[in-house]
């Protein structure tokens, strides 16, 4: 309960932090910043606006009936949608939602991803044109997301904003009566993904992760042979070894760009003068390489373990059956001259253009460090370098699977997918309507959830697993059930604080 509390404080108040603690920490900002005008508010004041926030929901539920069940009845009145940031990700999410949604209002706390959405260059015209032809320029345009929600007018928001701000825009959202669409991660850290969890139980209102490979009919027949038993026995499982985040980022201060609200991109996380390279993402290239900007830094994201990790850890969950629960051990293995080697092999191979390359060696870098997570019954998954995609090996044999696909060894043990079950998921940018299909139909009452906010903290845990464990560099034990590690105060207090 005290991680939910501190969520909503946040929501409420942390991006109204005074000029004086701005000047404090070096941070220069625009005077017309909207949220900076705006005083602490005291516990008083908290409970005023969070009372006017239950108000408007109530009075936004007599004029919407959509907002008074968990259903929203069929009309011919397409779901109001706001989108909140306006990035790559958002604008796939636009491109791929079905008729009877309709985006209605844009928000990202630089405006000039507003403008893109509008008029979008010749990368992104095939993919969201359509949109911006026809229903951009009617959308309200907002850098806070806060003051967009309360505004009302909304049925629900699709939230793809970096990591850092995932759970504070879906709570905020849902305690406004919204139904959610929340990007995966859940959450950047372990605690507050629970108090997510709680919110949206005690909310009403249908929140999907954005793990699209649990919609995959490929994926889902995948997982289900394992979970009922097709390879026999499991041995163990191997994922890739996606690499960790880095720590404590020393740009230099740069000028913030006119169209940007600095303090708004940084939430609730440390204070830093901008530099570009803080948060923008895959719009130029270091040493040649795209740079991924906010995905690299651990106050703002777990970096590729909880980024492409969180798919394939998603999966291994689904397949095990273990939605609501998670391992009982995470331990970073040995790092010896042979496996650092393979680990600067697996770098070259497969994450040059997403991570750089440590500063020294592989071995002294743990972000780079292969794990190995054991569940209660013994079964141990581990990320080894060399590993393509999630695979579980059985008695029987051998299943790989990777995105809207799957290979088997033999390949009698399981019919290869039809065209007929791959074929909705391709097209131009990141497909993801049928995921966005079937959380429109659970709103509906149509259709059960196929990523529920507990299977997607669940897999988010794991993934924050991973890095607390190199982060902190020895074996360490986990209770699933308490969701807190076992006699390790320092690794508890990386559960929900920074580090």
């Amino acid at each position: 309960m005290a991680a939910r509390a501190a969520v909503t404080a946040w929501s409420v108040v942390q991006l109204g932090l005074s000029r004086q603690r701005q000047s404090a920490a070096n941070v220069s900002q625009r005077a017309s910043n909207p949220v900076a005008k705006n005083p602490v508010r005291s516990v008083q004041q908290m409970s005023a606006v969070l009372s006017r926030r239950l108000f408007l929901a109530a009075a936004a539920a007599t004029a919407w009936p959509s907002l008074t069940s968990r259903a929203h009845t069929a009309t011919a009145t397409p779901l109001r949608v706001g989108l909140i940031g306006c990035g790559i990700r958002g604008r796939s999410l636009t491109a791929s939602l079905p008729a009877t949604a309709k985006i209605v209002a844009l928000c990202d706390c630089a405006t000039s991803r507003i403008d893109e959405m509008r008029q979008p260059t010749a990368q992104w015209r095939d993919i969201i044109g359509r949109f911006a032809r026809t229903d951009a320029a009617a959308c309200q345009p907002w850098q806070d997301y806060r003051r967009m929600i309360d505004a009302g007018g909304l049925d629900a928001v699709l939230v793809a904003t970096p990591d850092h701000h995932h759970v504070p825009a879906a709570t905020h959202a849902l305690e406004a009566g919204l139904h959610v669409y929340l990007e995966k991660p859940v959450s950047l850290r372990i605690a507050e993904g629970r108090a997510l969890v709680e919110t949206a139980t005690a909310s009403g209102r249908v929140l999907q992760v954005g793990s699209q490979q649990r919609s995959m009919a490929a994926n889902r027949r995948a997982c289900q042979f394992v979970r009922e038993g097709g390879l026999g026995p499991l041995s163990r499982v191997r994922l890739p070894n996606y690499p960790g985040p880095l720590r404590d980022p020393d740009w230099s201060a740069e000028p913030i760009p006119a169209d940007l609200d600095w303090r708004l991109f940084l939430g609730n996380a440390t204070l830093r003068p901008h530099n570009r390279r803080l948060w923008v993402k895959d719009r130029f290239d270091v040493d040649g390489v795209p740079w991924r900007g906010w995905d690299l830094y651990r106050d703002y994201s777990g970096h590729l373990t909880t980024n492409w990790g969180a798919h394939s850890i998603d999966m291994v969950q689904l397949a095990l059956g273990r939605d609501e629960t998670g391992p009982v051990r995470v331990e970073p293995l040995a790092v010896d001259e042979e496996m650092a080697r393979r680990l600067a092999a697996d770098w070259h191979r497969k994450w040059h253009k997403k991570t750089p390359a440590p500063g020294g060696s592989f071995a002294a870098e743990s972000r780079f460090h292969p794990v190995a997570l054991t569940y209660a019954d013994g079964l141990r998954v581990e990320l080894l370098p060399g590993v393509a995609n999630a695979t579980f090996e059985g008695a029987a044999g051998r299943l790989e699977i990777p995105r809207n696909k799957f290979k088997a060894d033999p390949k009698s043990l399981l019919p290869p997918p039809s065209p007929s079950e791959t074929a909705e998921w391709e097209g131009p940018g990141f497909v993801a309507r049928p995921h966005l299909q079937n959380w429109l139909d659970a709103i509906a009452g149509r259709a059960a959830l196929h990523a529920p906010v507990e299977a997607g903290h669940r897999t988010a845990t794991v993934c924050h697993l991973i890095n607390i464990a190199r982060q902190l560099g020895r074996p360490l034990d986990w209770d699933p059930a308490a969701e807190r590690f076992v006699g390790d105060d320092e690794a508890n207090g990386l559960r929900g604080g920074r580090g």
